[in-house]
């Protein structure tokens, strides 16, 4: 294997068997199988280990939706703000897909209220534009800013506005006046 910069370090070839468990690790974490991951996790393995997608196994547990495994992660010290190579965080991903108890435990692990990757988009724009109003009502009283822009200049409510999303625009609208008057 040749590498693809020409002063860059060779890397060592992996053997089936570390591939094969890397897969196996990966698994873990996509089909919440929290206990293994604990014992390999007190045992050495990195909790920030990613795939080739950039996907961290806190990513792939919260975009399932396993809070157990969200939570074994976090306690072995995984980073919730490392973005995978679409930008997305661990808890947009969770916001994404709806999942409310892993949203929850990774703010309470620590997770950025208003964390996003490049692109700038946060839980809280996610929720907002799947209308997803008791999650962004649970983003709001947690600390999200409802004026917080992307990187293309949108916010929470305009965000949801552009996708139709039928509840969560006035919920936001609502929050943000409420900011302002304060």
């Amino acid at each position: 294997m040749q590498n693809e910069e020409p002063d860059a370090p060779a890397r060592p070839a992996m053997d089936e068997d570390t591939i094969a468990f890397a897969g196996r690790v990966f698994q873990y974490a996509r089909l919440g199988h929290h206990a293994e991951l604990a014992e390999l996790l007190s045992m050495g393995l990195p909790p920030n280990l990613r795939n080739d997608k950039g996907d961290t196994l806190l990513m792939l547990a919260a975009y399932h939706g396993h809070v157990e495994t969200v939570g074994a992660l976090m306690a072995h010290e995984a980073d919730p703000e490392i973005a995978n190579d679409r930008g997305q965080t661990p808890l947009a991903a969770a916001a994404f897909k709806g999942a409310m108890p892993v949203v929850l435990a990774l703010l309470d692990g620590g997770a950025a209220i208003d964390g996003a990757g490049p692109d700038g988009r946060t839980a809280l724009m996610t929720a907002a534009m799947f209308n997803r109003v008791e999650m962004v009502e649970a983003l709001l009283a947690r600390g999200a800013d409802p004026a917080r822009r992307d990187a293309s200049g949108h916010t929470a409510e305009t965000a949801a506005r552009a996708m139709s999303a039928p509840d969560t625009p006035d919920v936001l609208a609502r929050a943000a006046a409420a900011k302002a008057d304060r």
